[in-house]
């Protein structure tokens, strides 16, 4: 996993009510720099949400379970928003 997203993803989503299964899927190498670590909603899913978590030159997939995405889009937007 890649650094600062499995402590955000047991602190932080787990507990949320509405969040039944975590996922992590693969890393992948990106190009440019990411400074600290982001986590970033993609899109809906058939059974939640997908993410992108975003830290140094590497990106990894999550897969969220959830009867509610657009929360979990919400909560994210507000601890990660868009840099400008």
């Amino acid at each position: 996993m890649i650094a600062g997203l499995r402590k955000f993803l047991e602190q932080e989503i787990e507990p949320l009510p509405f969040v039944e299964s975590i996922i992590p899927g693969a890393i992948k190498p990106k190009k440019g720099v990411t400074p600290g670590f982001r986590l970033k909603f993609q899109y809906p899913t058939k059974t939640g949400a997908k993410l992108i978590a975003l830290s140094g030159r590497s990106a990894q997939e999550v897969f969220v379970v959830t009867s509610e995405p657009e929360k979990l889009r919400e909560l994210l937007e507000d601890r990660f928003p868009e840099e400008r």
